[in-house]
């Protein structure tokens, strides 16, 4: 199996005055752009996105929404459900069904004892509750007789 080539890594800012991104940018400052002001503010954006849950279920008064998972496959991924929940109203709640809660996480890396971190531990970590197929409670579940 070939592996992958590691991404070249930006280069260092070699003589760049300070509060300049680069040498263009401060050039730029001092000759035609000398009357524009320069990194005057910080602007914050929010990038849209919608977000479609597995299974929604009101209970109690809260809507429950269900993201089953077979498991994570990169840092995109599971980082999306952080700001999936704050953007939730107050009685939205994001929960995880693992099917798999104990695999170990996508680029997880090994501790000295040898595991990984999991599923599990990622939702615990980050304050969301789960449930396994065996964990879930009775009363959510229909089971065929």
């Amino acid at each position: 199996m070939t592996r992958r080539v590691p991404r070249k890594p930006r280069p260092k800012k070699v003589n760049v005055p300070k509060g300049y991104d680069s040498l263009w940018e401060a050039e730029l400052h001092k000759t035609i752009l000398q009357d524009w002001k320069h990194h005057w503010d910080n602007i914050s954006y929010v990038v849209n996105h919608k977000y479609e849950p597995d299974f929604v279920k009101v209970i109690d008064g809260v809507t429950i929404l269900l993201e089953a998972k077979g498991r994570f496959w990169d840092y995109a991924e599971y980082s999306k459900y952080i700001h999936i929940r704050t953007a939730l109203p107050k009685d939205y709640e994001l929960m995880f069904l693992f099917q798999k809660p104990l695999a170990p996480m996508p680029q997880a890396k090994k501790r000295k004892d040898g595991t990984k971190r999991t599923h599990a531990e990622w939702a615990e970590t980050n304050n969301f509750t789960w449930y396994s197929e065996d964990t879930l409670p009775d009363n959510w579940r229909e089971d065929e007789l």
